[in-house]
């Protein structure tokens, strides 16, 4: 007994779809660092573009092209992920993007005790024939501390944690970390997973030395991206999550 593919049948609408594909598969993968291989989970959205006259794309083709996938994770992998993709589906277009949560070791700046930290991560890359555009996503917390409040009071200041969002065009390739050490070396202070209290004076008084609005924070993030060779257009955010108010500060920078 044949099986009909429906799927390869021809469509009379006219009306191609620019892409088509699975969302939100969630799926363990390997991430390639600068600190060697980590294993992490991904939520996946894999798409092609469709000509106008097939009626639909294979879905199954997907998931079976990340359960054959065995190689870690980095933009030159995604890139051949994606050209497998096109040709596993016959299709001259398509985008793969991986979110995902990237750890980091990281050491305390008085006791030396190591935790880990997690940072937000979306790798994507889209294809269109020989034409590559990659991109990657890192959210970065870090902690702020008002400069206004520093001057007014007698005593202290208020701060805050702030999630700070790069999004990069890269021309050529990015590591996750150098991303999150712009973000965190531009922040009033990083942040760290474990503290004793020497770290905790530490981190405390760094920040109050080092005061920045949402706005120093984003400008002194965008300065370093516009002066990198390797990056495109870009777009860099914070969210600072008051500390006495009941609402956030916020500021965006989008490159020209």
């Amino acid at each position: 007994m044949t099986i009909p593919d429906v799927q390869s049948s021809r469509d009379k609408r006219n009306m191609p779809i620019n892409r088509v594909g699975v969302k939100d598969l969630h799926f363990p993968v390997r991430i390639q660092s600068a600190d060697g291989i980590q294993h992490t989970t991904a939520k996946l959205n894999m798409a092609v573009f469709l000509p106008a006259e097939l009626k639909g794309t294979h879905m199954s083709r997907f998931v079976a092209l990340m359960e054959e996938h065995d190689a870690p994770l980095c933009a030159a992998g995604l890139r051949r992920l994606t050209e497998t993709m096109l040709a596993r589906l016959d299709a001259p277009a398509g985008t793969i993007e991986a979110a995902f949560a990237f750890f980091r070791k990281k050491t305390a700046p008085v006791s030396g005790i190591t935790s880990l930290m997690d940072y937000h991560v979306t790798l994507a890359c889209d294809m269109d024939g020989d034409t590559a555009r990659h991109s990657l996503r890192v959210l970065v917390p870090v902690t702020s501390l008002c400069p206004c409040s520093k001057q007014i009071s007698q005593y202290g200041a208020h701060n805050q944690r702030s999630h700070v969002t790069v999004q990069l065009d890269c021309v050529e390739a990015v590591e996750i970390e150098e991303v999150i050490d712009l973000v965190e070396q531009q922040a009033s202070c990083q942040l760290y997973g474990l503290l004793k209290r020497p770290d905790e004076k530490f981190v405390t008084e760094r920040a109050y030395e080092n005061p920045k609005f949402v706005e120093d924070m984003v400008r002194d993030i965008a300065l370093s991206l516009q002066s990198d060779p390797r990056i495109g257009r870009f777009a860099v955010e914070s969210e600072n999550f008051e500390s006495i108010h009941n609402h956030s500060a916020y500021a965006r920078i989008v490159s020209d």
